[in-house]
């Protein structure tokens, strides 16, 4: 049997909260919408790149997230000691880069146990803790976790129209 990208019910995000519960509703939507984009979608349909010369895929976008996802919330907020799950000296940019032979089941289960931890690394944060980000300059700035949450929603909702864009041209279905 063919693997498929799973279906997902996308939960409506808060319109009444305090700040950090929407900020955690707002940014669960658009991990969920960019799911919803690949739903139903077989490996190799995740794989086929947008439109030349882009290589842009929707599984790149999966692996993308994962990465980011675990260098903001768990390596800069939460001060972790990890490694990049898919760089490498070579292509640093291998999330994007590296799909022809990826394993699309593998790598959504490492997208999903990604936003777990970063939801684990986050709980204990406050949303006024800093912490130092090295520039390639050698400088470093100071940003604190509500930051880091608004820089996750406006990655994913970047991205999720890539993906809405990739998954018309794969299929044609369109939607929010």
């Amino acid at each position: 049997m063919t693997w498929r990208a799973p279906e997902i019910n996308r939960t409506k995000e808060q319109t009444n909260g305090d700040e950090r519960a929407s900020l955690e509703s707002w940014l669960d939507y658009h991990r969920q919408t960019l799911l919803l984009k690949c739903a139903g979608l077989t490996a190799e349909q995740l794989k086929t790149p947008s439109v030349e010369p882009s290589g842009l895929t929707l599984l790149g976008l999966v692996r993308h997230m994962a990465d980011v996802e675990r260098w903001w919330f768990r390596i800069r907020a939460a001060g972790q000691d990890l490694p990049g799950i898919y760089e490498s000296d070579e292509d640093p940019d291998a999330d994007l880069n590296a799909v022809a032979d990826a394993d699309a089941e593998a790598d959504f289960a490492t997208f999903a146990a990604e936003v777990e931890a970063a939801r684990e690394a986050a709980a204990d944060l406050s949303l006024d803790d800093t912490f130092r980000r090295p520039r390639r300059d050698g400088t470093a700035e100071t940003r604190n976790v509500r930051w880091v949450y608004l820089h996750m929603i406006e990655e994913y909702a970047r991205h999720n129209g890539h993906a809405d864009l990739i998954r018309e041209r794969i299929d044609g279905v369109t939607g929010d």
